[in-house]
């Protein structure tokens, strides 16, 4: 079975369970690990009901009810933890779901292919006891598996006193009899790219048969060999994704394609990830004779001014329109004139858009019908300096996708940006919260709803506050989500602002703490590391330490009545 988390909780409930709680990760032992010992090989049955019993979907409901109470998985409060057999998570870390019976419910008519096939596991809460339902060829398997904690223990010592001679016995067992299946030669494909073990070799070898392993930085010996792969595609994911890629073989993957098509996309593919390249390699790439090229070059971080600026003379206008706003800043008044006069209207927009972050848009300039188009009149409304009667009539009078725009406009003013986060609809609102010129309290007072399951990029502003300790100690208590979660995502943090986010209320921001924050903070002082690990005594009662302010203890606000006065709000520019 395939699909997301939605659709296990819908199993789940048609199997009548009631999740109890938030998703959150169990400290027992892993889904996946639990499932090694119930599809051993050498696993036996503790009850096994043969496939052909009369009424199978009740008789193996009635056998798991009597295991499960007589053995202790099913608690005083009746919680225990569940994984069904599928894919549920993808790649990421799979995750036990605490549940409940309720009155009608029907595991082994649901939790399976098909009814009477169930696969499914079964765990305690404290994680001590384990049953696993599988389906053989005729016959349902209930796995039992007691005092898990001591079964570790016994199989790792086991494991640590296996001989040479063993080993090499079990891999010969392994392959005998019928060969694998083709989906467990590609899971080993996948897990062979993966390992770090791997080598140079082998994992050039399985360059093409596997994509998994790209992710993870790769040694030069690999990158080279997968530079030279027949496959383009394989190429474009190798510049897609690999983060160990240096600055002469991006030259050489970019400048050796032959097609011109495939270099474009790799051109597409350095401006996207901001690579930097030589000034050889820019040269040739701004000279290129196809137009997508040269469009794509400009956009290449690291590009001398020299370079932009002669860009805007380019004989296509696409590549003129990619360069305008680059470029603007370093033009001089004839430039900036020809582009604003340019044939192409494109790249007059592109130059209009430009020439209002400095001079303020009046009312005849956003009418003109160089803007006609909704999506260009949006662009202005969100990145332009507009004259003051402008801005009153889009904060009063503008539809709510204006009124969206503007409420992101760095350039509004406060007493407008004080009207916006009072405005009727809530996402407006929703964007005011996430100014960067907006003081924490007067973020916390601006009403609006939060959805924990968006996900959302990290704030460009918080990003570029992360090297700065009083910041991160200020937002860390800030009362919006994503502001927190854009804090989490920094890769050096004081302790102090690694505890207060392991304990946050809400568990993606706890979930990097604890995982990303406590790999990447191994050089804080060991009780910051400590503080990571420690388990939150109650997850909707953060502990506070005295050297951050106090967070809003609510998102949602009233909202004020009409007669309220608007709050006023900051300047743009982040607060220090």
């Amino acid at each position: 079975m395939t699909g997301g988390r939605d659709q296990f909780v819908e199993l789940l409930q048609h199997a009548g369970l009631e999740t109890v709680g938030d998703w959150h990760i169990e400290e027992v032992l892993p889904p996946r690990a639990a499932w090694r010992p119930v599809v051993s090989g050498r696993a036996k049955p503790f009850v096994a009901v043969p496939a052909d019993q009369p009424d199978l979907v009740a008789e193996l409901n009635a056998q798991w009810h009597r295991l499960a109470g007589s053995i202790g998985i099913l608690g005083e409060d009746g919680v225990f933890l569940i994984d069904v057999a599928g894919n549920w998570s993808g790649c990421a870390p799979r995750r036990w779901a605490r549940v409940k019976l309720s009155d009608e419910w029907d595991l082994a008519g649901v939790l399976g292919k098909r009814p009477g096939q169930p696969e499914f596991l079964s765990l305690s809460t404290d994680g001590n006891t384990l049953i696993g339902v599988t389906t053989e060829e005729d016959e349902v398997w209930f796995i039992v598996l007691d005092r898990i904690g001591e079964w570790q223990e016994a199989t790792a010592r086991a494991a640590a006193q296996e001989t040479a001679e063993e080993r090499e016995a079990a891999w010969v067992a392994l392959f005998r009899g019928p060969g694998p299946s083709e989906r467990l030669r590609q899971m080993w494909v996948h897990g062979l790219a993966l390992n770090p073990a791997a080598p140079d070799d082998l994992r050039s070898r399985l360059l093409g048969l596997s994509h998994h392993g790209m992710w993870r930085p790769l040694p030069t010996a690999v990158i080279e060999a997968a530079m030279v792969h027949p496959d383009p595609k394989l190429r474009q994911h190798l510049a897609e994704v690999q983060p160990n890629i240096t600055t002469d073989q991006w030259v050489r993957l970019i400048l050796g394609e032959e097609e011109s098509r495939n270099r474009w996309i790799l051109t597409l593919l350095a401006a996207e990830r901001q690579v930097e390249l030589t000034d050889a390699a820019y040269e040739q790439l701004v000279a290129d004779p196809s137009a997508r090229i040269r469009g794509e070059a400009a956009r290449l971080a690291g590009l001398p001014v020299r370079i932009l600026t002669a860009l805007v003379a380019d004989a296509e206008w696409s590549v003129r329109a990619a360069v305008c706003r680059r470029a603007w800043p370093h033009l001089g008044t004839a430039a900036r004139r020809a582009l604003l006069d340019d044939p192409s209207g494109k790249v007059r927009i592109e130059a209009l858009l430009q020439h209002h972050q400095e001079h303020p848009m009046p009312r005849s300039a956003f009418d003109t019908t160089e803007l006609d188009a909704a999506e260009l009149q949006g662009r202005a409304v969100k990145t332009c300096c507009l004259e003051r009667p402008l801005a009153e009539h889009l904060t009063h009078h503008g539809d709510q996708v204006q009124r969206c725009s503007l409420a992101g406009n760095p350039h509004l003013d406060p007493d407008l940006v004080g009207v916006l986060a009072q405005d009727p609809d809530e996402r407006v609102r929703s964007v005011v919260a996430l100014r960067a010129d907006l003081t924490e309290e007067q973020r916390a007072d601006i009403d609006i709803d939060f959805n924990p399951r968006i996900h959302h990029r990290p704030l460009d502003w918080v990003v570029a506050l992360h090297e700065d300790p009083v910041s991160m100690r200020r937002l860390a208590a800030s009362s919006h989500p994503f502001v927190r979660r854009s804090v989490a995502r920094a890769r050096h943090l004081p302790p102090d602002v690694i505890e207060v986010l392991a304990h946050d209320e809400d568990r993606v921001v706890q979930a990097l703490p604890r995982g990303i924050l406590r790999r990447r903070t191994r050089g804080h002082a060991a009780e910051g590391v400590a503080v990571v690990d420690r388990k939150p005594q109650h997850p909707r009662s953060p502990p506070r330490t005295s050297e951050l302010p106090p967070r809003r203890p609510a998102l949602l606000r009233r909202r004020p009545e009409p007669t309220d006065a608007p709050t006023g709000l900051g300047r743009p520019g982040v607060n220090s």
